[in-house]
C-alpha cells in the first residue's frame, strides 16, 4: 500500500532553496527597502545568499521533505 505524500511547508519553500549538492540557501534580511538610510558597504555585505546553518539544517529540512 502506498504512502502518504507529504507537503512542503509554503513558507519555508518561499524562503529557502536548495542547492545542486542538497544544502539549503536563504536570503539575508534587511535588503527590501528603505535602502537609502543604509550605509553602502552595509548593503554590500547584505548581498548574497548565505548557507542556512547547521543548527537550524534539519528543522527546515522536515518543513521541506522534498527538494523544491
Amino acid at each position: 500500500m502506498a504512502k502518504f505524500k507529504l507537503k512542503n511547508h509554503s513558507g519555508a519553500s518561499k524562503r529557502f532553496a536548495r542547492t545542486g549538492s542538497g544544502k539549503l540557501v536563504r536570503r539575508k534580511a534587511g535588503r527590501r527597502h528603505i535602502l537609502t538610510s543604509k550605509a553602502r558597504d552595509r548593503k554590500r555585505r547584505l548581498k548574497g545568499s548565505p548557507m542556512v546553518d547547521a543548527t537550524q539544517t534539519l528543522a527546515i529540512r522536515r518543513l521541506m521533505p522534498y527538494p523544491t
